[in-house]
């Protein structure tokens, strides 16, 4: 037996063994995902989470001669990826992403708004890239539980937010850390993080009653058969079917369209405007936000080939929809690739 560091050599300035390459390596990939979804709820998108979980990696291994080994190496990293957030917020144009313009009513009919290229854009989540519950599981003093926290319900209402009091209710309230442990990270007094976290529940009181988004059933068979049901209507071009499925009270937003609407009646008016425009509809299922998705592509007249065409995240409640988001050019089309799907569908019944 050696009293060589072995996989740590060579000793930092405190006498504790660095990290090799192999070994950061393998502590970075147990914590890639985890740290993927913190970006993710904290930027409200995907294609950002991407490049500041890169950012952390590399911050982390730069500076981890500075890591003593007292603390764990998760929370070394979720400090390393908090603070990059941050930055990157302040670095932006825009704090937050949005479903919605605030303070925007619903439109009737045509969408007359058109897309707004200048706002960002919440994105939606693939499932594929959730870390596992398991590995994923909050501390004791979390408020939402790990399948609620992921929603793109939750997600946006916590993009209303100012950063800091997002990323206290984050580490609080999401990953279950205590006030003291997020003081530490952030930077400020523990009773700092305690005003904040008031602050940022306050605001989400506000938007939803006790200060969550509406609490949906997990998913089921009934859930599973609604998901067929709509992909049916879909591919028969079925708009009253469609519009069938959906609550009374449901909402359609269409990033990065402004327009949004409210109600059955009001949907189904913006849906007859355009639902001819293409030849005909071929459906794809997965899942995002923990929710079901439907990846829709659609041929054009007189056209052979099945594009993609948006990308639809559906929130059932109670046997029906209660909410959807599809998102349509320029932005569906550009998420495919993030949930493994093609542009184009092949073969001559795609």
């Amino acid at each position: 037996m050696t009293d060589a560091p072995g996989p740590f050599e060579p000793l930092g300035s405190r006498g504790v063994p660095i990290l090799d390459r192999p070994a950061f390596e393998r502590l970075t990939m147990a914590h890639r995902r985890a740290l993927k979804l913190h970006c993710y709820r904290m930027m409200g998108s995907l294609h950002e989470a991407d490049d500041l979980v890169q950012e952390t990696f590399l911050k982390a291994w730069r500076g981890r001669a500075q890591f003593d080994g007292r603390g764990s190496p998760r929370g070394w990293l979720y400090s390393i990826a908090t603070n990059a957030c941050l930055n990157a917020i302040k670095a932006r144009s825009s704090a937050h992403r949005i479903l919605e313009e605030p303070a925007r009513p619903p439109s009737e009919g045509r969408a007359a708004a058109g897309p707004a290229a200048e706002l960002s854009w919440l994105e939606p989540y693939p499932d594929a890239e959730l870390p596992d519950l398991v590995d994923g599981e909050p501390g004791p003093d979390a408020r939402y539980e790990t399948s609620e926290a992921v929603r793109l319900a939750f997600v946006a209402a916590i993009q209303l937010l100012p950063p800091r009091q997002r990323a206290s209710l984050l580490l609080c309230d999401v990953l279950g850390w205590s006030a003291l442990e997020t003081a530490q990270l952030l930077g400020g007094s523990t009773a700092s993080v305690n005003s904040a976290l008031q602050r940022a529940r306050a605001t989400l009181g506000e938007h939803y009653p006790g200060g969550r988004p509406l609490q949906r059933s997990q998913p089921n068979p009934e859930e599973g058969e609604l998901l067929e049901r709509y992909i049916s209507a879909w591919q028969a071009a079925n708009l009253d079917g469609f519009v069938a499925l959906l609550r009374e009270d449901a909402t359609y937003h269409m990033p990065p369209w402004r327009d949004w609407y409210q109600g059955r009646q009001a949907i189904h008016g913006f849906f007859k405007t355009v639902w001819s425009n293409y030849a005909g509809y071929r459906a794809v299922a997965t899942r995002a936000n923990g929710q079901p998705v439907v990846a829709l592509y659609a041929r054009r007249h007189q056209e052979q080939e099945w594009r993609a065409q948006s990308l639809h995240v559906v929130e059932p409640a109670d046997g029906a929809i209660a909410a959807l988001t599809i998102y349509v050019a320029p932005l569906g089309p550009d998420l495919f690739a993030a949930f493994g799907l093609p542009p184009v569908l092949s073969g001559p019944e795609a």
